[in-house]
C-alpha cells in the first residue's frame, strides 16, 4: 500500500499553504471577510437542502 504522495504533490501542497499564509499575514481583514463569505454560502446551501426535506 502506497503512503504519502509524490514529490510534485508535496511541492504544490506546500506552495498552496505558503500562499494562504502570505495572504492572511499581508491582508488579514480581507482574508477574514473571505472566510466569513464562504461560511455564509455554506450555511445558505445547508439551509436550502434542509428545507428541501420539509
Amino acid at each position: 500500500m502506497k503512503t504519502g504522495g509524490g514529490v510534485m504533490s508535496k511541492v504544490v501542497g506546500t506552495a498552496v499553504v505558503l500562499a494562504i499564509l502570505v495572504i492572511v499575514v499581508k491582508h488579514p481583514s480581507d482574508a477574514a471577510n473571505f472566510v466569513k463569505t464562504v461560511f455564509g454560502w455554506i450555511d445558505q446551501i445547508a439551509t436550502f437542502f434542509m428545507r428541501l426535506g420539509d
